[in-house]
């Protein structure tokens, strides 16, 4: 009897390919991956490229947790959750940091920073008590020592007094 020949190669190919494709974007979001938009800013407002003045109080009514934004676009490192503190030493100190992908390059795909080359702003995790992932809140530092804070996983930013 002869070997039959049909579409079953090309059928195993297309599902290899598919495979390799959910495999890829699983491991790109897992590793910090950002599904929002590439381009434009959502409508969000951008962080001023002026220097900041003078440390502001906090806003009344703002929680510790940075989930509602300052008017002003600028928050004291006192006025973060206390994770953050301990991230921002960590970034002084050039690490160790607990999450591999600290340290890596933030796009800025958002465009709610001050536009800067590729490689400009790194990324880090700051931990969220009771999360069982990283969470949603990061602290972005520029290469010439600015800092923001993100507690909505891009979608606003203040700049961090210190």
């Amino acid at each position: 009897m002869a070997a039959r020949s049909g579409p079953a190669p090309a059928r195993s190919s297309a599902l290899a390919i598919v495979l390799v494709l959910v495999v890829a974007v699983g491991i790109w979001l897992i590793n910090g991956g950002d599904p929002g938009t590439p381009t434009g800013n959502s409508g969000a407002t951008p962080i001023a490229t002026d220097p900041v003045g003078p440390e502001p109080s906090s806003p009344a009514g703002s929680s510790p947790t940075g989930s509602s934004p300052s008017e002003d676009g600028v928050v004291a490192v006192a006025d973060l959750p206390p994770e953050a503190a301990g991230v921002i030493r960590l970034i002084d100190a050039g690490g160790p940091y607990p999450y591999r992908q600290d340290g890596g390059t933030f796009g800025n795909y958002e465009g709610l920073l001050p536009d800067r080359g590729r490689g400009y702003y790194e990324e880090f995790t700051v931990p969220t008590p009771g999360e069982d992932d990283r969470g949603a809140r990061r602290i972005i530092a520029g290469a010439d020592g600015e800092l923001y804070w993100t507690a909505d996983h891009y979608a606003s930013f203040e700049r961090i007094l210190r």
